[in-house]
């Protein structure tokens, strides 16, 4: 019996070489909007960011003479009426009145001083829950606060932040900074 060679040859057609270019060009395309989707993602956050956080804090002020603040968490600053301050040493709780300082100023300590002892300022009186007394909640120290206002026009502080100028002023050469009565 005498056997027939056979000659097999597989070429590919138009339609296989197309739809290869096709899944390549798909590829390209799938990266192409991936790309394009983290950048635009990158970019929100870039300028949502940049205007969400170019105040550090809104002012008494603001925080008084807008409603649309009443219920919404905000930050803001001011100087501590030292006669004010009240501590419930069982329940953990401050209770103190915050006094209006202008956005910008010269000198912290003398905007403080003006803040706590103008009677026409506006005041607000803060509620701290769940803290203990700090040793920086002083008369006249800065106080930055985060948390709502309520309906009645009492701050709700989830987060207190206090700043002494006079605990921080420029020690003079040979003088340690515990040390002030050098």
């Amino acid at each position: 019996m005498a056997q027939q060679a056979t000659n097999t040859t597989w070429e590919k057609t138009q339609n296989a070489e197309a739809l290869q270019r096709l899944n390549r060009g798909g590829e390209r395309l799938k990266f192409m909007i991936g790309g394009l989707l983290i950048l635009a993602a990158i970019a929100y956050l870039i300028i949502s960011g940049t205007a969400t956080g170019a105040r550090y804090f809104i002012t008494v002020d603001e925080l008084v003479n807008d409603p649309d603040y009443t219920g919404q968490t905000v930050r803001i600053s001011g100087a501590v009426v030292g006669s004010t301050i009240e501590y419930d040493d069982t329940n953990l709780i401050i209770d103190f009145t915050m006094s209006h300082i202008p956005e910008q100023f010269d000198n912290l300590a003398e905007t403080l001083h003006a803040a706590v002892t103008d009677p026409t300022m506006t005041k607000i009186v803060v509620h701290v829950e769940g803290e203990v007394l700090p040793d920086l909640l002083t008369h006249e120290a800065q106080a930055i606060v985060t948390g709502e206002l309520g309906a009645d026009g009492v701050f709700y502080a989830s987060e207190l932040l206090l700043k002494c100028p006079s605990r921080y002023e420029e020690a003079v050469p040979g003088q340690s900074i515990s040390d002030p009565e050098v």
